[in-house]
């Protein structure tokens, strides 16, 4: 019996522009002089909760790029380390895609993937048995994107426009068709999609 891979889910803050840089806070990201970290705050509803738990109920895993493996380890085990969260990231499986294989992991249950994602993460889903799903790392979406190894977007569509910043699509992203499979508005004009990439 052959063995069918594991899917890959991408859970995206966005703005209407596209920007998914820095949505938590104001030092999350200031590569190019980013000087609007933490705009998705206004946006934060009860609704997200919801979606991302479902995301993150049953079996899964976390995969993450090197930055925002180290930024979850910062904000969450060292800044609150007594919330239910912290306890659901520091619990679950996570695989972190660098280049460096030397890198020096610093959260337990943690593996390097080290190499190129595109070929890592493709091996890895065909071995692992449970749900990868990413929080931002919008550098490695784009590159998994690119070999179809995304299989699902939750994009959390804030409204404001950033006019500047790094955004999940822009001219390097192929030509991609997607299948919107659920919609939700929150109080605070975010709307939450769920596409399946065809």
């Amino acid at each position: 019996m052959i063995k069918e891979s594991c899917k890959v889910v991408a859970i995206e803050h966005l703005t209407l522009d596209g920007v998914y840089q820095a949505p938590a806070r104001i030092d999350e990201d200031v590569r190019d002089g980013f000087k609007h970290g933490g705009w998705s705050k206004a946006g934060n509803d009860p609704k997200m909760q919801e979606v991302i738990g479902k995301q993150m109920s049953g079996g899964w895993s976390l995969l993450a790029g090197r930055t925002t493996y180290e930024d979850l380890y910062e904000a969450w085990p060292i800044r609150q380390p007594a919330s239910p969260m912290t306890q659901a990231l520091t619990s679950v499986k996570k695989f972190v895609a660098c280049h460096d294989s030397n890198y020096k992991l610093s959260w337990e249950n943690s593996t390097i993937l080290a190499g190129e994602a595109s070929e890592t993460v493709a091996k890895l889903k065909k071995e692992h048995g449970k749900t990868l799903v990413i929080f931002g790392s919008g550098m490695l979406v784009r590159s998994l994107m690119q070999h179809g190894l995304v299989d699902e977007f939750v994009l959390m569509i804030h409204p404001l426009v950033l006019g500047e910043g790094r955004r999940l699509f822009d001219n390097e992203t192929l030509f991609t068709n997607f299948n919107l499979t659920n919609a939700v508005n929150t109080n605070t004009g975010v709307i939450i999609a769920t596409y399946l990439q065809k």
